[in-house]
C-alpha cells in the first residue's frame, strides 16, 4: 500500500517516491525515466507519487547563468494570438534591464494542462526562472519548481496566498472605480460582464463590482460571464439584454468583452453612451479603435512584464507581491 508523504521539507527521494506509489524503486526509476514500458496504472501511480512529494529528478547539478527565462502563458493558443496582452507583456520583459540581457523561451499550454515533459524541461536546469502567466491550477507546478530551486514568479494573483510570489495590477480597485463612474452619471442599473471566475483577474474585478454596487443606492446589479473575448462579450451582452432590457450602463472586465458588446449593443439599436454606458478594462488598443471610443481602465501591462522581471531574478520569497496601480482613461463610451 502507498505510505503517506513525509512531514519534514527535505527533499524526496526515488525511493520514497517508489513508497509512496507502493512499487519498487527499479520500476518507479523506469517510469520517471520512461526507459521501459509499465502499465498504465502503474505509470499514473508513479506519476501521481511523484507530483504529491515534489520530487524532481537530479541527474545534475541544477545549471546556474543559462540566460534563459521561461515564460509560460495557460491559455487557448488561439485567444492567446488575437490579444494584444502577451505582446505587451513580452514588450515590459524586454523594457526590465535584467530581461534585456536574457532570452526569453515563450510556452502556451492551455488552460489547467499538465505537461510532464515541460515540467521536467523547467526543472532540469534549462532557465534562469519561470514566470507564469494565467490561471496555472493548483500549486503542484510551483511546488515542483521550488523543489527543484527554481525562481518563479506568478504574473496575477495566486489562487492560493503565499504559494508562489506575484505581481499583479490592483483589479480591484479598478472595477470599483469604473463602477462609481457609472454611477456618478446618472446610471442606476447597472450590469457588469465578468470574465472567469476561476482566475484571479476575473474575480477581482468581479468583487470590485460588487463592492461598488452595495455602497450604491437604487442600483439594480447583474451579472453575465465570459472568458474575456470578443465573442463572449457579444453572446454576454445579449444575455444581459434578455434579462435586464432597461439596463443602462455595463462594466465589462476585458476591452475585448467591451467590443463584443457594442456589436451587440448596435446590433438592437442602443446608442452608447446615451442609451447604455460601457466601460472596459485593460486599454487594451482595441479600447482607442472603436467607435465611440472606449473608456476603460488602465493596467500597466508594461510596467507589469518589468517588475515580475526584476522580482523573479531576486529569487523572491513564496509570499511576496507586487501590486500596481490602474487608473480610468476616459473617452466617449461612459
Amino acid at each position: 500500500m502507498p505510505q503517506p508523504m513525509r512531514g519534514n521539507e527535505s527533499a524526496p527521494t526515488l525511493a520514497e517516491v517508489a513508497r509512496h506509489a507502493g512499487v519498487s524503486t527499479a520500476t518507479a526509476s523506469r517510469v520517471l525515466n520512461r526507459s521501459a514500458r509499465v502499465s498504465l496504472d502503474v505509470a499514473a501511480r508513479v506519476e501521481r507519487a511523484a507530483r504529491e512529494l515534489a520530487y524532481v529528478r537530479r541527474r545534475a547539478p541544477r545549471a546556474r547563468g543559462t540566460g534563459v527565462v521561461a515564460v509560460v502563458v495557460f491559455a487557448d493558443p488561439l485567444q492567446y494570438h488575437a490579444d494584444a496582452f502577451p505582446v505587451r507583456l513580452l514588450a515590459g520583459l524586454r523594457r526590465s534591464p535584467s530581461g534585456a540581457e536574457r532570452e526569453l523561451a515563450v510556452f502556451t499550454v492551455p488552460r489547467r494542462s499538465r505537461r510532464p515533459p515541460l515540467v521536467r524541461y523547467l526543472c532540469g536546469g534549462h532557465v534562469d526562472g519561470v514566470l507564469l502567466v494565467g490561471p496555472w491550477g493548483d500549486t503542484a507546478l510551483t511546488r515542483l519548481l521550488h523543489a527543484a530551486g527554481v525562481p518563479v514568479v506568478s504574473l496575477g494573483r495566486p489562487s492560493e496566498p503565499d504559494t508562489v510570489a506575484f505581481v499583479d495590477a490592483d483589479n480591484l480597485a479598478g472595477a470599483r472605480d469604473a463602477v462609481r463612474r457609472l454611477y456618478a452619471s446618472g446610471r442606476r442599473s447597472v450590469a457588469t460582464i465578468a470574465g472567469p471566475p476561476d482566475t484571479a483577474a476575473g474575480a477581482d474585478r468581479l468583487a470590485g463590482y460588487h463592492q461598488a454596487v452595495a455602497a450604491m443606492a437604487a442600483v439594480r446589479p447583474a451579472v453575465a460571464y465570459g472568458d474575456f473575448s470578443s465573442a463572449s462579450g457579444e453572446h454576454a451582452m445579449q444575455w444581459l439584454l434578455d434579462q435586464r432590457p432597461e439596463l443602462n450602463a455595463v462594466f465589462a472586465a476585458s476591452d475585448q468583452m467591451a467590443a463584443g458588446a457594442l456589436r451587440t449593443l448596435r446590433r438592437h439599436g442602443l446608442r452608447v453612451p446615451e442609451d447604455v454606458a460601457l466601460i472596459g478594462f485593460d486599454d487594451a488598443p482595441v479600447a482607442a479603435l472603436c467607435r465611440p471610443g472606449l473608456t476603460t481602465v488602465r493596467q500597466p501591462v508594461e510596467e507589469l512584464g518589468s517588475r515580475a522581471m526584476e522580482l523573479l531574478l531576486r529569487n523572491p520569497a513564496r509570499g511576496e507581491s507586487v501590486v500596481l496601480p490602474t487608473w480610468l482613461v476616459v473617452r466617449a463610451s461612459g
